[in-house]
């Protein structure tokens, strides 16, 4: 595969080290190899990013969820890299910028909840934008209203509810006896989603008392399930004793099974532990919009569906200045990739390619 060109100079993708497998699954969609990079540390801990590559006048696509991993990476680290990265790209004379964040760090700290403290979801946005990008992609923000704190930079926030109902279609369960769950009130725009998607016959939400954060004293249900397979859904699970205290709570209400979907799966301690020993839950599905291969070795409930096709169909669209209005059928993707960009002579053979940066 070669890197691909239209009259928008060639499309290139750049990652770092927060979930690079994403990345490289998304070049694979849209047949060109990652961009040659190198994203390390000095000794004393400082981010050092060095391009491999010319970019001068190409669309780059830098590809950096702001979280942890396995390997290393924390949530601050992967914010300096995703800063660094774009703003080498400027310095380097790239035509544009496009910072793809499928999850979004600091996304929880959207408001003042109380006073003396900073609202960091518009913090890290006002660094992101500083930094010269010229647009923003993210996956199903805790927040919509954060897509606000991106001034003067165009963002999409693209949803995973199209994958996600595939997926429970493999089920087969009956749509009459199907039930979406929206764990708060908060969630219920994105619960009516999912339940249309799928034909679900109703929609059901939990009304939950918070004494701390990752604490709830408790929940109260809003609709019957009595008989009914449920599926909750939410933006993110972190250390899932929300998820589990509610789907303890609906199988007190008369569920038959309960299944958990959730965009991203933060899975912080205890969370695989709590998963593996709620006898409540049948399964958890997440995406890799955060890397999930240390969870899934803990827990075997959790299942991920991928949602590198989605970003490669909103990456080519922005790139050929297409509507996104649709992003998300494959079909008419793929045939006009194809159909529209060029092969471009590529720096880097594909047994080069760097699977991971170093």
């Amino acid at each position: 595969m070669e890197p691909r060109i239209s009259r928008n100079g060639a499309l290139r993708v750049v990652h770092g080290n927060a979930n690079p497998k994403l990345a490289e699954d998304v070049c694979r969609y849209l047949s060109i190899p990652v961009t040659a990079s190198r994203v390390s540390c000095f000794a004393n801990g400082e981010t050092i990013v060095k391009v491999l590559e010319s970019i001068r006048g190409d669309d780059i696509f830098v590809i950096q969820p702001t979280c942890g991993n396995s390997t290393g990476t924390n949530v601050n680290q992967a914010v300096m890299e995703l800063l660094l990265i774009i703003h080498t790209l400027k310095l380097s004379s790239a035509r544009r910028v496009i910072a793809v964040i499928p999850h979004y760090g600091y996304a929880r700290q959207d408001r003042k909840h109380t006073g003396r403290v900073p609202i960091s979801a518009s913090a890290v946005a006002r660094m992101v934008t500083e930094m010269g990008v010229n647009g923003v992609v993210t996956m199903d923000l805790h927040c919509g209203q954060i897509q606000g704190f991106f001034h003067g930079c165009p963002v999409a926030d693209l949803n995973p509810s199209s994958e996600f109902a595939e997926y429970v279609k493999q089920k087969n369960f009956s749509p009459s006896n199907l039930v979406v769950v929206a764990p708060d009130a908060g969630a219920v725009n994105r619960a009516r989603r999912m339940g249309d998607r799928i034909g679900a016959s109703r929609i059901v939400t939990i009304l939950k008392r918070r004494v701390v954060a990752n604490q709830v004293e408790s929940m109260q249900l809003v609709g019957e399930v009595d008989g009914c397979v449920c599926i909750i859904v939410d933006d993110m699970i972190d250390t899932a004793g929300t998820l589990c205290k509610a789907a303890e709570v609906l199988k007190e209400y008369g569920a038959t099974e309960v299944h958990a979907y959730a965009t991203h799966g933060i899975f912080t301690d205890p969370a695989c532990e709590r998963l593996t020993q709620c006898k409540a839950l049948v399964e958890v599905v997440v995406t890799d919009s955060i890397p999930q291969e240390e969870a899934r070795q803990k827990c075997n409930k959790i299942k991920v569906i991928s949602i590198a096709k989605l970003l490669a169909d909103a990456i080519y669209r922005m790139h050929s200045e297409e509507s996104l209005e649709t992003v998300g059928q494959p079909q008419h993707f793929m045939a006009k990739r194809d159909e529209d960009l060029q092969p471009l002579e590529s720096l880097v053979e594909e047994d080069d390619w760097p699977h991971h940066n170093e």
